[in-house]
């Protein structure tokens, strides 16, 4: 096995947790929520095989992160770069949705790959926004009925369909937000090192049973909150239209952006479309629609708050550092980085 510092290995902890917890709830949620009558575990074999396979090739790859640290100047973590996972734990418990590409990488990052990823960040919340919007406007009656018409013929088929278009969601984000994970390891991974990759995907696995088995944890209840996610054909096209994007970005360039942003956009899209279609539907309560815009106001403002959270950390801990080694309080082999 490679050699792995103390700090590697606690930075590589902390941020399965972490972004298990906050970031994989983004491709899970609706699937954990419209699936509540089946056992956990039959949840996570299913999406821990997708991982597994998903994971094996990119070590056989040679590269896990799928390439999103290409841009990435190598360093070796220490304990300021822990740091920042531990901070996204914290968070997570007080259901902010945090961008854990901001919070974690950007302490690794130079400025212009920071600028680069906000940019690509903002385009993909606006895109998946304008997108989940025409969408749900023409669909939203076939949507809002779910669940009022008692047993559905069809709903065998459309659970088939939640379980294979997540599987396929599961696996682009994966090869996404790896690298939020990946970062903490050493960038050169020799393929055919079993016990190193039988280390990394073990314990992602106990991240993703920890997660299934909490069912969703803290930031699932903002899944809950939006509009018919319990249902399957909702959490299905949710699924479909979310892996569209995200499938559309990764394809664009390999630089790293926030999933969460892509997310939070297509939610609130999603429930602007069906808002402005429903104005004559009496399904649609007047209560439901006067609820809607404080609801989404609350999430983007969670979602600005972690983003100022995540930049302002790791400008400030860079900042900080930069001040301490040119004062000469603590020589740090790594100060051309800083």
């Amino acid at each position: 096995m490679m050699d792995i510092t103390v700090w590697m290995l606690i930075g590589f902890m902390l941020a399965v947790y972490a972004v298990t917890a906050n970031d994989s709830i983004q491709t899970l949620g609706t699937y954990i929520s419209s699936n509540r009558d089946v056992k956990w575990y039959w949840m996570f074999a299913f999406m821990g095989s997708i991982f597994v396979a998903t994971m094996s090739h990119g070590f056989s790859s040679g590269d896990p992160a799928f390439g999103r640290l290409t841009k990435f100047t190598y360093v070796e973590p220490q304990w300021y770069h822990a740091l920042t996972p531990s901070v996204l734990v914290f968070l997570t418990r007080f259901k902010i949705p945090v961008s854990t590409t901001f919070l974690v990488l950007s302490v690794f990052a130079s400025n212009v790959v920071i600028e680069k990823m906000l940019v690509k960040s903002f385009l993909g919340y606006a895109i998946s926004f304008v997108f989940a919007f025409g969408a749900w406007y023409l669909i939203s009656k076939y949507i809002l009925h779910e669940g009022e018409k008692g047993a559905d013929r069809h709903n065998n088929y459309w659970r088939a369909a939640q379980w294979i278009t997540t599987g396929w969601l599961w696996s682009t984000w994966l090869k996404h937000d790896m690298a939020n994970i990946m970062v903490f390891l050493p960038r050169y991974y020799p393929t055919g090192d079993m016990f190193f990759e039988l280390f990394v995907i073990g314990l992602m696995l106990a991240g993703l049973a920890l997660m299934f088995w909490e069912r969703g944890g803290k930031i699932q209840e903002i899944i809950l909150s939006k509009t018919n996610t319990r249902y399957v054909r909702s959490a299905t096209l949710i699924d479909l239209v979310y892996c569209f994007v995200l499938y559309l970005f990764k394809e664009i360039n390999n630089i790293p952006m926030s999933t969460t942003f892509v997310f939070m956009g297509m939610l609130a899209g999603r429930e602007i479309g069906i808002w402005t279609e429903s104005g004559k539907s009496l399904t649609y309560t007047s209560e439901h629609k006067k609820a809607i815009f404080p609801m989404l106001y609350t999430d983007f403002l969670r979602l600005i708050l972690g983003f100022a959270i995540s930049i302002s950390l790791a400008y400030g801990l860079t900042t900080a550092l930069r001040v301490i080694v040119k004062c000469g309080v603590w020589e740090h082999d790594q100060a051309a980085f800083l």
